[in-house]
């Protein structure tokens, strides 16, 4: 059976990763299913010949995956600070107000709406997880419980009127219907509103080797110029973009509708040049990708081996998607990782997909001690060096997998 890509439709033949089988990386395991048989799926990822869309195909429903989700966007600090630097950004640059309209999709628990409500603009949250969205209400951030696209946009405009602001932040690669959830944007985006889309950019997975951050949640692997293709399929126009340091490097796009009065400004095609130039639009980067990832796996398992060998215990901070599938990818288990810590009280009691990894509380550390301590999400590198400093004191130290083992002493 033929795979066709999801924004062109043109038929996929070219393979930019294969990490093997994988279970679905937030799926976390409660002490009754060790025993059980765990669904494992391919991941294996495909860059289009004709738009150079890098994806994978949708082996899960999203049904499956999101709407009850482990993922909580409030326990990270430092993504609550970005959060509330866009609002301030938003509100300024858009002159938003008491009498605005906003709408994020995919608002997770709260962690970014709740800073528009302290400033009295209307707003609502869009997001299927409904254990995510009750953390939102405590908040005070209306939200309703749906997966997005053109059916949603349109029960929320024939309620609501259409959006000033529509935001989604790491949301546009969740989705394995592109068209359906543009669609929607476009829909629900006011004639003269602003959208803006925030997603990790494929020239920073790339560059820093970020092949974790592939997982069945993740449909695609985005550019500025695949989404600039996208969104113009929809009579959306970006005129501008920002680099972040988020997420391993990632881009925020402002668009509108093609006939909006937002002057496209030299940054979109100053970007474009850029991933030009970094070989998004030649398949030999993509090869090279390919043998850049098999050598990261064998140095992180045969760095883990001469540390059991030499009698030091080994703990992971934080149990994030993207541990998972480097984990699954390498074949790390207990006897090479005694344990993961997480912030996320949600994750407690609970394993690691795939590897039964067990999950304790953070304090875990301090307890057991170990010699080792690998950090996950590497993303929040320096919030958890600071936050754990006191490690030191019994001489462990950190450890960075990614883009390559790197010590932290």
């Amino acid at each position: 059976m033929s795979v066709v890509c999801r924004c062109c439709g043109a038929a996929l033949r070219d393979v930019f990763v294969d990490l093997g089988k994988s279970p679905l990386c937030e799926r976390f395991l409660a002490g009754d299913e060790l025993n059980a048989m765990e669904p494992f799926f391919p991941l294996k990822v495909w860059v289009c010949h004709e738009c150079y869309l890098v994806q994978l195909q949708s082996y899960v429903a999203p049904d499956d995956i999101f709407s009850h989700y482990a993922y909580f966007s409030s326990f990270s600090s430092s993504w609550l600070v970005h959060a509330r630097r866009y609002v301030e950004m938003a509100c300024g640059r858009f002159a938003l107000g008491a009498q605005s309209k906003v709408v994020e999709v995919a608002s997770n628990d709260g962690y970014l709406l709740q800073y528009f409500v302290e400033r009295g603009v209307p707003c609502l949250g869009i997001d299927p997880a409904a254990n995510v969205v009750e953390a939102a209400g405590e908040k005070g951030v209306r939200t309703l419980v749906r997966f997005f696209g053109e059916a949603t946009a349109r029960e929320v405009v024939d309620s609501e009127g259409q959006a000033d602001l529509v935001l989604g932040n790491n949301v546009l690669a969740h989705v394995p219907d592109l068209h359906d959830f543009v669609t929607g944007l476009a829909v629900l985006l006011a004639p003269g509103g602003v959208l803006t889309m925030e997603f990790p950019h494929l020239a920073r997975l790339i560059e820093g080797n970020q092949f974790d951050t592939i997982y069945h949640e993740h449909f695609s692997y985005l550019s500025l110029a695949v989404v600039q293709r996208l969104f113009a399929m929809h009579g959306l126009r970006v005129f501008d973009v920002e680099e972040l340091k988020s997420h391993g490097g990632s881009l925020r796009v402002f668009a509108c509708h093609e006939d909006a009065p937002h002057e496209t400004l030299p940054s979109v095609a100053a970007l474009l040049e850029a991933e030009a130039r970094e070989g998004l639009t030649s398949m030999a980067t993509y090869a090279a990708f390919r043998e850049r990832v098999i050598d990261t796996k064998n140095a992180l398992v045969a760095f883990l081996i001469q540390a059991r060998q030499e009698g030091v215990r080994v703990a992971a901070y934080g149990a994030p998607g993207k541990g998972n599938t480097l984990l699954n990818y390498a074949g790390i288990r207990e006897d090479l990782i005694a344990y993961a810590v997480d912030r996320n009280p949600f994750k407690h009691g609970k394993y690691c997909p795939g590897t039964q990894i067990p999950i304790h509380p953070v304090e875990m550390v301090n307890e057991d001690k170990p010699g080792l301590l690998v950090i996950l999400p590497w993303n929040l590198t320096d919030e958890i060096v600071t936050q754990m400093a006191h490690v030191r004191e019994w001489g462990c130290r950190f450890v960075r997998p990614i883009p390559e083992l790197t010590i932290i002493d």
